[in-house]
C-alpha cells in the first residue's frame, strides 16, 4: 500500500496537468458511471492528499482556479489502487503512480516513455479504469483502487475530522504544526495500545506506513512494543518532527531514505561493507542519490546486521504487519 508521501505527490501532479481547465470524466469500467457524470465537464480547481486519502475538487462547467468545488472526488488506493498518466509534448509526466507497480522499492513514480512530437493521440485505456480524467494535455486512468467516490465539502469534512494529523501538510491539518504535533502526542499517550501498532493506525496520524514507521521507530530510539502511554511526551514529539522531515522528503523527491549518511556503507566494528537483503530503490542514475541498499536502517533487514550496532534486525508479525526492529538501539 503507498504510504502518504506517494498520495502527496499524486495530488500534486494532478493539479500540475488538470487545474483551470474543464475535464472529461468517464469510466471506462462503468463501475463509476455515476459519480463520473457528476464530475464530467467540471473545472479541476483543488487536488490535495490528507494522509493516504486523495480529493480532488471540482466546480461545475468551466471555472476559474479560486471557484469554490462543488464536488469532491476521493480515493484511496488501498494495496492495488493505481493511477496511470500520459501527455502530449508539452507535458512533463510519469507513467504510474501507485500500486502494484514493478517493484523497483519505494520509489512510486516510473518515468513516462518520451512524448511524441506533434499531434497527440490520446491512448486507449488499459485494464479495469474506473475512472479517466482527460484534459487538453493529459489523461489519467485510475485502476483497482480501495475507495473511488464522489462526496459534497460537507461530507468531505467529515471524512478529515476521522483523520489524525498529517505531517506533510503545511499545517498538519490541526491548524498549525505546533498544534499537530500535540495532537499526536496526546492521542498516542493516552492509549495503552503499543506505539509500533498505533503508528499504523490512520487516526493517530495519516499517512505513516510500515516504512515510515519502522524507520522513525528506530530513529527515535523507541521499542515499538512498548504502550503508548509510557513513551516520554518528549520523545513522542521529537518523533512527531523527524516524520515531518523525512515524509516532507519523500513528497518531493518519490523516495523514502531514512539512513543518516555515516550509517550507510560499513557494518560497524569491521570496516567491511554491511550485507544487504532485497535492493527496494532505483536512483535512476541520479547524482548522489543514495544507493537502494543503503536507504534504510532496520525495513525489510531481518536477520541482517544493525547498521548503528550490528545486533540482527528482529522480524515479528504485529496487527497483521510486519514489524522490523533493532532489540538493542530500540531497548
Amino acid at each position: 500500500m503507498p504510504e502518504g508521501h506517494t498520495v502527496h505527490r499524486l495530488a500534486r501532479l494532478l493539479r500540475e496537468l488538470f487545474a483551470g481547465s474543464p475535464v472529461r470524466v468517464t469510466s471506462p469500467q462503468g463501475r463509476f458511471a455515476a459519480g463520473a457524470s457528476l464530475l464530467d465537464g467540471g473545472t479541476v480547481v483543488a487536488a490535495e492528499a490528507w494522509g493516504k486519502q486523495l480529493f480532488v475538487g471540482f466546480a461545475p462547467g468551466p471555472a476559474g482556479e479560486t471557484a469554490e468545488p462543488e464536488h469532491w472526488l476521493r480515493v484511496h488506493l488501498g494495496l492495488y489502487g493505481a493511477w496511470t498518466f500520459a501527455g502530449d509534448a508539452s507535458t512533463d509526466v510519469v507513467h504510474a503512480i501507485g500500486a502494484p507497480r514493478r517493484r523497483i522499492g519505494e520509489r512510486d513514480s516510473l518515468p513516462a516513455p518520451e512524448p511524441s512530437a506533434g499531434e497527440w493521440t490520446v491512448p486507449e485505456p488499459r485494464g479495469a479504469v474506473r475512472v479517466r480524467l482527460l484534459g487538453r494535455h493529459a489523461v489519467a486512468d485510475l485502476t483497482g483502487p480501495t475507495a473511488c467516490e464522489v462526496l459534497t465539502p460537507a461530507e468531505k469534512a467529515g471524512v478529515e475530522a476521522r483523520l489524525g494529523p498529517d505531517p506533510i501538510r503545511t499545517d498538519g491539518g490541526r491548524g498549525s504544526l505546533d498544534a499537530a504535533r500535540d495532537a499526536f502526542v496526546e492521542r498516542v499517550r493516552r492509549s495503552r495500545v503499543t506505539v509500533g501498532q498505533q503508528l499504523m493506525d490512520q487516526a493517530v496520524v495519516a499517512g505513516v506506513g510500515n516504512i515510515y514507521r519502522a524507520e522513525a521507530l528506530f530513529r527515535a530510539g523507541v521499542d515499538p512494543l512498548v504502550p503508548g502511554r509510557e513513551v516520554p511526551a518528549e520523545v513522542l514529539g521529537a518523533l512527531w518532527d523527524d516524520l515531518v522531515v523525512l515524509m516532507r522528503d519523500g513528497a518531493d523527491t518519490g523516495r523514502i531514505v531514512t539512513t543518516r549518511p555515516e550509517h550507510r556503507s560499513e557494518h560497524p566494528g569491521t570496516g567491511a561493507p554491511a550485507p544487504q537483503r532485497r535492493p527496494r530503490q532505483n536512483t535512476d542514475g541520479d547524482a548522489g542519490a543514495v544507493a537502494s541498499e543503503q536507504a534504510f536502517y532496520v525495513y525489510h533487514r531481518d536477520g541482517l546486521p544493525c547498521r548503528v550496532c550490528g545486533a540482527p534486525v528482529l522480524l515479528k508479525e504485529l496487527a497483521g504487519r510486519n514489524l522490523f526492529w533493532c532489540g538493542v538501539c530500540e531497548g
